[in-house]
């Protein structure tokens, strides 16, 4: 099989956030929060004359099934590096439906063919290439500052290299439920919405789980975002006392704690995940 790298990245799940506009892509970003996930994308390179790309997922049935044999955001950071590898991803959850994975994807990608071909990219710099490639394709804003690490995370600063705050210690499960993907260029892209959001962002740092989901529910309700599937699970969620908010940017519910399987059980196949404790690792290397 030759030589190869695989290495995984949590996704990230956003509650609430806010465009932020800087000097430089490297200072654009968001503010906000969110949780790191113990789903995300592994990521397996291989040596290659020219760049192939090769998206997967798995079906909860076990199959794994291919999604697609393109992907710019890949593509284009392999072509700015000079750099040629086979390249296939492999996910759980649904693709575009505000899991982070496009980020995971692409901080997966890179922390292995760092590895490699030997690039000798620092973390620093290799989030740096990734962040600014999510900014320039609009695909993210603030989820590769959040995958770098695990936890609850609030991100007071916009950018890459600003400061995240980083919370533990929180054992319960998270379930989500997704109806299916939000187009996050066309989200991001609109300045109407992005107007909405601005104005629905909730000017106050959570610093607990049940603070953050409902700060986060506030903030779906006003930003324009919500949508007739997700309000009626919120709203069952909000009679069971179960902390919940809409998955940003996608066409879903999560929600934290035992009680939330059985509730989101009853709209749709249902996801469950942890509080992720770390960010990128190498899981094999074959020489």
């Amino acid at each position: 099989m030759g030589p190869s790298v695989s290495v995984f990245c949590p996704g990230h799940i956003s509650g609430y956030f806010k465009r932020v506009i800087g000097q430089d892509a490297a200072t654009t970003g968001s503010i906000g929060a969110g949780i790191v996930i113990t789903e995300g994308v592994v990521a397996r390179v291989q040596p290659a004359g020219q760049i192939s790309i090769c998206i997967c997922r798995r079906s909860p049935s076990g199959p794994l099934n291919e999604i697609s044999r393109e992907s710019e955001l890949i593509t284009s950071t392999m072509e700015r590096l000079s750099i040629t590898a086979s390249v296939t991803t492999e996910c759980r959850l649904p693709i575009g439906a505000g899991f982070g994975l496009s980020a995971a994807a692409l901080l997966a990608t890179l922390t292995a063919l760092n590895r490699l071909c030997g690039l000798g990219m620092t973390e620093m710099k290799i989030a740096t290439i990734a962040h600014e490639a999510e900014i320039y394709h609009r695909t993210g804003l603030g989820d590769v500052s959040a995958c770098r690490g695990g936890g609850f995370v609030v991100r007071t600063t916009a950018g890459i290299a600003a400061p995240v705050l980083r919370y533990f210690g929180f054992p319960e499960p998270i379930y989500a439920v997704s109806f299916g993907p939000i187009h996050t260029p066309s989200i991001l892209g609109s300045q109407q919405q992005m107007e909405k959001v601005e104005l629905a962002f909730p000017d106050y740092r959570p610093v607990d789980i049940e603070n953050f989901f409902r700060c986060s529910q506030i903030f779906t309700r006003s930003s324009g975002l919500l949508t007739p599937k997700v309000q009626k699970v919120l709203e069952r969620c909000d009679e069971r006392g179960i902390p919940a908010s809409m998955t940003m940017l996608g066409d879903g519910v999560f929600a934290y704690g035992k009680n939330a399987k059985r509730v989101l059980s009853q709209f749709g196949m249902i996801y469950e995940m942890h509080v992720a404790t770390q960010g990128a690792r190498v899981v094999e290397e074959i020489s």
